[in-house]
Formats: C-alpha cells, sequence, structure tokens
C-alpha cells in the first residue's frame, strides 16, 4: 500500500522532466508536466510562460497533490503503489476526470468519473492484475482515440507509448 504521495509525486516529476514548450503540444507550455493552464488555475489569475519555466518544485508538488491526488479523491481508494502510480500517471496526463473514468472501466462499474462508494468497492473487490491491464488498456485505446481525432498529436506517439510500457512492466508489483 502508499506509504505516502510524495513517493507518487516523485514518480511523476522523473517521468515528466522539465520546461517543454512544442508547437503541437495542447497544453502548451509545460513545466515537470504542469501546464500553463493548470498553473494559472492554481495562481487564480494568468500565469506567464516565464512563470512556468520558473516553476518551482514545491509548486508543482503541492499541485499534484491537491489537483490530482486528494480532490479526485484517488487517496480514499488505498491502492498498491504501484496501481496508485498507474492512476496518478493517468490523471497527471488526461485530468482526473478521465482517469477516473478509465479505472472505473477497468473495474467494471459506471464510469462517471466520481469516485464514490460503488467506485472504492468496485476496485477493492477487483483482481489486482487484471485491474491494473485493463486500466492500462484503457490508457492505450484512449492515446488511439487522441491521435485519430487530431494526427497532429502523432508527434507524441513514441513518447506515450514508451511511458505506457514502463507502466505496464509494473503490472507484477501490484500485488507485491
Amino acid at each position: 500500500m502508499i506509504d505516502h504521495v510524495d513517493q507518487l509525486i516523485d514518480r511523476i516529476l522523473e517521468r515528466e522532466g522539465g520546461f517543454v514548450d512544442h508547437p503541437d503540444d495542447r497544453g502548451g507550455p509545460t513545466n515537470m508536466g504542469i501546464t500553463q493552464g493548470t498553473l494559472s488555475e492554481y495562481f487564480g489569475r494568468q500565469a506567464t510562460v516565464d512563470e512556468v519555466r520558473k516553476l518551482r518544485q514545491d509548486t508543482a508538488r503541492a499541485i499534484y497533490r491537491d489537483r490530482y491526488w486528494h480532490k479526485p479523491g484517488f487517496h480514499s481508494l488505498e491502492l498498491p503503489t504501484a496501481l496508485a502510480d498507474m492512476v496518478l500517471d493517468a490523471g497527471v496526463h488526461h485530468g482526473p476526470y478521465q482517469a477516473t473514468r478509465m479505472l472505473q472501466r477497468a473495474a467494471g462499474t459506471t464510469d462517471d468519473g466520481i469516485i464514490g462508494p460503488l467506485t472504492q468497492e468496485a476496485v477493492l473487490t477487483s483482481d489486482l492484475i487484471p485491474l491494473a491491464a485493463g486500466f492500462l488498456a484503457e490508457r492505450a485505446e484512449f492515446f488511439g482515440q487522441l491521435i485519430t481525432r487530431d494526427p497532429s498529436q502523432a508527434a507524441f506517439a513514441h513518447g506515450w507509448m514508451r511511458r505506457l510500457g514502463k507502466l505496464m512492466r509494473q503490472i507484477p508489483e501490484v500485488i507485491e
């Protein structure tokens, strides 16, 4: 089980890296995985590109902890660390609502994007290996849909698949 959310955030920060501003990235300027839009919401005003570039790690950690872990209710699921890492990663990459829906579909419950008692029960009673595999399959399908709808996003396909592959290698860890 999860010892501390900071361990999960460490993994996210490692995967996300530093400042990028790719012209095809729909998130715009991003640093440590925090987009300009997300930083603007955090500040309660429009963040500048320079503020994104100079984002401090403690600010990024606070955003991850609040917006991507506590607010969606991922903390309430008491997932094994490897599975929690997969869910948090999807929340960061696709938004907490989409990540929740992916988890719900993998657990075989209604995909309403809300972590409530039914989702908690479905996840709690799931066989963890098929749950993790199904969750990552949902992500793979989502990536395919993104590229189909917007072919400019194919520029990111290799990185997305590399990221997904690393998470897939963690599947055996969900029962350790």
